[in-house]
């Protein structure tokens, strides 16, 4: 019947802990947590610990449970803040069920648990060495309680060896499958990065280009706002790669995608759509302003002293195509086919320039 009781416990608090991490994933708790997100997680503790008490065994007034587990929990990662909160209400939800000497001797118990636990985060060791500390020295405090509750020698030789037993399977799964659930989170979100960001420049690659273009788009014409794009490309790009060889390449192109994304405005999108070409959504912008915002790009670049790894200060260009929803073009879907064709007209009309789409009153403007 012991082990009937404190294996339900284990099931109960493991199957919460992953609910609430699932559900905290986003921002789990730690210390440098907000006070708010301390003071919830310590609330949602304090709670578990309580139905923890619902299933406990009882001992004419003393009743015995893995109360103290959530405790430690939220202390061991959030700090003070939810230790204390949940302890409260572990002491609050002890007294409901009755108000006697086991009862305040499980405040003091409780008590020194969280206090303790939080001495023992704060020391020089591994986590794993803080663990171990936490449970034993939490369960040698039960043990010389429940000696001076209980009587019984018989209940007591079952109890104390079961107890720690559980105790310690309970506390080590625990944070298991804490840590197991945010190292599957951590794993998910680099992955998700990996597959939107391009690895060499930060930059959103070209499959996050089009989840954000066609996002944009579909905004634009509900709001019924301009939307302006541009494609750039690194003139004689494949020269540069000859002359002093990839690796420098590369750092042409991270720097060049540091001087797109100082140019821009804030809330513009800045991708790298491969090789040496790259796009910029302006968002509300028309035309006018869409070639003012091209033709800084185009002179920062111009004027801007490529460092190579090397030591070496090299100098690049770059054209620009730019279409406008819906000044140049008539619907979202053609801004990329008609800017790509502005692009081309810049390549092929002397580079180092920003072209226009033509169905604007302006076809080019050099500098």
């Amino acid at each position: 019947m012991i082990l009937k009781e404190l294996i339900s416990n284990v099931a109960l608090l493991i199957a919460s802990l992953f609910v609430y991490s699932q559900s905290t994933q986003a921002m789990p708790l730690s210390r440098s947590s907000t006070l708010k997100a301390k003071i919830v997680s310590g609330f949602l503790a304090g709670i578990l610990a309580n139905v923890l008490m619902q299933y406990s065994m009882h001992f004419d007034n003393t009743i015995v449970d893995l109360r103290h587990i959530p405790v430690i929990l939220v202390a061991y990662y959030g700090g003070a803040v939810p230790a204390l909160a949940s302890m409260f209400l572990v002491i609050i939800g002890r007294f409901f069920i009755g108000f006697n000497t086991s009862s305040l001797l499980a405040l003091f118990l409780i008590v020194s648990i969280t206090l303790l636990t939080l001495a023992i985060t704060r020391l020089n060791m591994s986590k794993r060495v803080k663990i171990f500390l936490t449970l034993t020295s939490s369960n040698v405090m039960f043990t010389i309680l429940i000696v001076y509750l209980l009587q019984s020698v018989s209940t007591l030789t079952v109890l104390i060896p079961s107890f720690w037993i559980i105790s310690y399977m309970a506390g080590f799964v625990s944070f298991y499958v804490i840590e197991f659930v945010r190292r599957s989170q951590n794993l998910l979100n680099k992955y998700k990065a990996e597959a939107a960001t391009d690895g060499l420049t930060g930059l959103n690659n070209v499959r996050k280009f089009d989840q954000s273009f066609n996002k944009i788009a579909a905004q634009a014409v509900h709001k019924e706002e301009k939307l302006s794009l541009l494609y750039i490309d690194i003139d004689h790009f494949k020269k540069v790669n000859d002359t002093y060889g990839h690796k420098e390449g590369d750092q042409v192109l991270i720097e060049l995608s540091r001087i797109l994304s100082n140019t821009v405005r804030s809330f513009d999108i800045v991708s790298r759509n491969g090789g040496e070409e790259f796009t910029v959504i302006l968002m509300d912008c028309p035309t006018d302003r869409a070639r003012d915002i091209s033709e800084r790009i185009r002179e920062k670049v111009e004027n801007h002293s490529f460092l190579l790894t090397t030591g070496q200060m090299i100098h690049v260009t770059v054209s620009i195509g730019l279409a406008c929803y819906n000044e140049t073009t008539s619907e979202p879907k053609l801004l990329i086919k008609e800017a790509d064709h502005a692009l081309y007209d810049a390549k092929q009309t002397g580079r180092n320039k920003v072209c226009i789409s033509p169905g604007y009153k302006w076809a080019s403007h050099r500098a």
